[in-house]
């Protein structure tokens, strides 16, 4: 088992002819993702071969949807050009759509989650994001594929190097999924959503969640933890040496007075029996701990 994306997810890439879209389709491929095919509606009709795999380029996700299959998208298009894209995904009735890239005004984000959730077909991941990988099923968006091996702990994590990190870390325990949520002030799929979805499946033991500064996601996952969550969670916060009030890395990390600091969110987290680690090392021996005990 695994969350959102398994090895029978068909993935079309919109903007698959660009040099980003083109580089990471390859690599998703390599990793054994079934790429269907990509969208430009200017190059619509031709092909694209990628390791000796041709891939068909059509030009919408509707098409995409009712001739290749697709259920997942991956989005590689310029900022300006996201909000159309998802638009337009969200539209064909994709089921996953992955927002991989950064620097979406916020005001396109709001705009189109909100349409999104209006029609209520379509989960979001991301944007600003390296989307989400069932190791040794299926790879979509730009998570490294042959740093761990499949297993039983779930990951869901707002930073990008920080799911690598945890998950070369706990490389020889492997994961069933891991969920890099993006560290924008809005985003579609939530820590509160993984972990619900981690809860349901059978196939996951327990979850690390990776956390940042600023916002008060960390607090609210926390809560939903304390009042839904069985199995055990290993938590990990960044940002503890940051200086108050400074944007660190993600715009969503900035802190105001005490508020969305990681020391108030640790505490959160530990009154609902998470236990947090300092850093990404104590916090995968802290997994360790957890998955020896199983």
């Amino acid at each position: 088992m695994a969350i959102f994306l398994t090895e029978n997810s068909k993935v079309v890439v919109q903007g698959m002819t660009g040099s980003e879209g083109r580089k990471h389709t390859q690599r998703m491929l390599r990793s054994g993702t079934r790429i269907v095919g990509g969208t430009n509606p200017r190059k619509a009709g031709q092909d694209v071969e990628l390791d000796g795999v041709r891939l068909p380029v059509v030009g919408t996700v509707a098409e995409a949807v009712r001739e290749l299959g697709a259920d997942v998208s991956v989005v590689f298009v310029p900022p300006p050009a996201t909000k159309t894209a998802v638009f337009e995904a969200v539209d064909a009735g994709i089921p996953l759509l992955v927002v991989i890239t950064e620097g979406v005004p916020v005001h396109d984000t709001a705009h189109f989650h909100a349409y999104a959730q209006a029609r209520g077909t379509t989960r979001i991941i991301g944007p600003n994001c390296p989307g989400l990988i069932s190791p040794g099923k299926s790879n979509a968006g730009i998570i490294p594929a042959d740093i761990t091996k499949g297993g039983r702990i779930g990951l869901v994590s707002k930073s990008g190097t920080l799911t690598y990190q945890m998950m070369h870390e706990l490389r020889d325990i492997g994961f069933s999924t891991c969920v890099g949520i993006g560290g924008d002030p809005i985003i579609g799929t939530t820590h509160i959503d993984c972990l619900a979805a981690f809860e349901d499946d059978p196939e996951t033991d327990a979850i690390v969640m990776i956390g940042e500064i600023g916002g008060d996601a960390e607090e609210r996952a926390a809560a939903y933890i304390a009042s839904n969550v069985t199995k055990p969670v290993i938590g990990y916060v960044a940002g503890f040496t940051a200086p108050e009030g400074k944007t660190m890395g993600h715009a969503g990390a900035i802190v105001s007075g005490s508020s969305g600091t990681a020391a108030a969110k640790k505490e959160a987290l530990e009154a609902a029996g998470v236990r947090v680690g300092r850093t990404p090392s104590e916090t995968a021996a802290l997994m360790r701990e957890v998955m020896a005990a199983h």
